[in-house]
């Protein structure tokens, strides 16, 4: 997948960049509740799974935002992936380990959720990243169903800045007859600020409202 290296000299948003970069550097953090309560009932009338239609929703909303798929390349170079693959964590029941397992995204629902599908039920095993050869141009979401959070935060420990998102989805909250997923969302301020984010929140909103466009009648 294809790698674009930005020309800082010629950058506009260079002095923000550097600034988090190097002065100030700064991850942070954003908790929001999203009404999935029609597309929660959508997914069980057709029978679909809900955390695969939410790593669908979540892959898409991340790919529609260059700010959400940049990264450092191998010598440091500032840029941004034509596209990312999600990696999710899923829980294997029987040992109670979870899983890291990536799949490779699709614009179009129906073949990235047999795909997703079919990953999870091969290689939720427990062991950490069980699907082998997983690419650079990833991103990761993470889900803690037994947690209602209102906040949440990553502490990522690296000598190279992590700059690509973390997403996690915590369980669901049942308010005046609606469902409220709760979705933190972890972001590097040195590539990504505050309107970033709000742009990326409606994205997945939007979607989410508008579900009966991209799932199977």
């Amino acid at each position: 997948m294809n790698f674009n290296v930005i020309d800082l000299a010629t950058w506009n948003r260079r002095e923000h960049f550097e600034h988090y970069l190097n002065n100030v550097r700064c991850s942070y953090s954003v908790v929001v509740n999203i009404d999935i309560t029609e597309f929660r009932n959508r997914l069980k009338l057709l029978g679909l799974k809900n955390y695969v239609a939410q790593i669908y929703i979540l892959a898409c909303a991340v790919n529609n935002f260059p700010e959400f798929r940049m990264s450092l390349d191998n010598e440091g170079r500032l840029g941004y992936w034509d596209m990312v693959n999600p990696l999710y964590t899923v829980l294997n029941r029987e040992n109670e380990f979870f899983s890291s397992i990536w799949t490779c995204y699709d614009r179009s629902f129906a073949p990235f959720y047999d795909r997703c599908t079919a990953d999870i039920t091969q290689f939720c095993t427990g062991a950490l990243f069980p699907k082998p050869d997983c690419p650079t141009n990833i991103f990761t979401i993470s889900s803690v169903p037994w947690i209602d959070f209102s906040a949440f935060n990553i502490n990522v420990f690296s000598d190279t800045p992590y700059l690509l998102p973390i997403l996690t989805i915590g369980k669901y909250i049942e308010e005046r007859g609606r469902t409220m997923m709760p979705l933190a969302i972890q972001v590097h301020h040195a590539v990504c600020d505050g309107l970033h984010v709000g742009k990326f929140i409606e994205n997945v909103k939007s979607l989410i409202n508008d579900c009966k466009q991209w799932l199977p009648q």
